[in-house]
């Protein structure tokens, strides 16, 4: 079977029916559709397959390390707010070794959207469990099945008052698309958490069993109630998908800079401040 990437020129690193190359081509129509200059777009991400979605779309792009695309995309939009900034990687990737940061950048509330490749398994490194594995999953590492209670990243996120909390299934295509539009649309942190199948080390969490286990949100869903959100956010059989919860407050930009939104490096500084600053050290 020929990957949708094979063509002469790329190296592609996705095994043939992955669903990140569903989420690439969703990622790459809704910012064309909102004609985000590539010049003014930056992907951030870390380390996994999912993370490698940056190379294959012609914006900026940062690859960090494993858990840190984060605070780098915080530290980007602080210091150009005209940047559309957007952090990519996968479930391992942002909610395992960049656990701590997924937290402490929700409470910051930066305006960027954060895009999570939730297959429920690490993909890069061979399969062992991932934050989100479901009790019971059997894996090369755990051998008796995983024991622990799966990360719930949307409950975390309204825990914390995430300001856009959204989760969306890559085979439910026309629903995601219109989830991941008004996050992009949304003033402030918008987390869209996608489940996605890894076909070569998930023999469970199937497109058939995302399909069976998912649901979409009812219109009547007020996503300006948290209590509301909070209830939907703990089902788990099956699991709601669309915006849990939507509210815009300040971003960590304002509160930093207030209207200035020029880039850092455009400004004018002054040499002696500079000078007397560095010498205090």
């Amino acid at each position: 079977m020929k990957h949708p990437l094979d063509r002469e020129g790329i190296d592609n690193a996705w095994c043939a029916g992955c669903g990140n190359f569903g989420i690439l081509k969703l990622l790459k129509e809704v910012l064309t559709e909102l004609n985000m200059d590539p010049k003014n777009t930056v992907i951030v991400s870390g380390i996994g397959q999912a993370a490698k979605t940056p190379y294959y779309i012609d914006t900026h792009m940062f690859c960090g390390l494993h858990g840190r695309a984060l605070p780098i995309s915080t530290a980007l939009k602080a210091s150009n707010p005209a940047l559309h900034v957007i952090a990519e990687g996968g479930d391992g990737d942002m909610y395992g070794e960049g656990g701590n940061h997924f937290m402490h950048t929700i409470r910051r509330n930066p305006d960027i959207v954060h895009i999570v490749h939730n297959n429920m398994v690490y993909g890069l490194t061979k399969g062992q469990a991932s934050p989100t594995s479901q009790k019971g999953f059997q894996t090369p590492v755990q051998v008796n099945g995983v024991t622990n209670e799966p990360f719930n990243p949307i409950s975390v996120a309204l825990a914390l008052k995430a300001g856009f909390a959204s989760r969306v299934n890559i085979g439910n295509y026309a629903h995601a698309k219109r989830v991941l539009m008004e996050a992009f649309l949304h003033k402030g942190y918008a987390l869209v958490d996608v489940f996605q199948a890894c076909v070569v080390f998930n023999k469970v969490n199937t497109p058939k069993w995302f399909k069976d286990n998912t649901y979409e949100l009812e219109s009547s869903h007020d996503s300006s109630n948290l209590s509301s959100a909070m209830q939907k956010a703990l089902e788990n059989d099956p699991m709601p998908l669309g915006i849990f919860y939507q509210a815009e407050s300040a971003t960590f930009e304002e509160h930093l800079r207030g209207d200035e939104k020029r880039a850092l490096f455009s400004l004018s500084h002054d040499l002696n401040k500079m000078k007397e600053l560095f010498e205090l050290y």
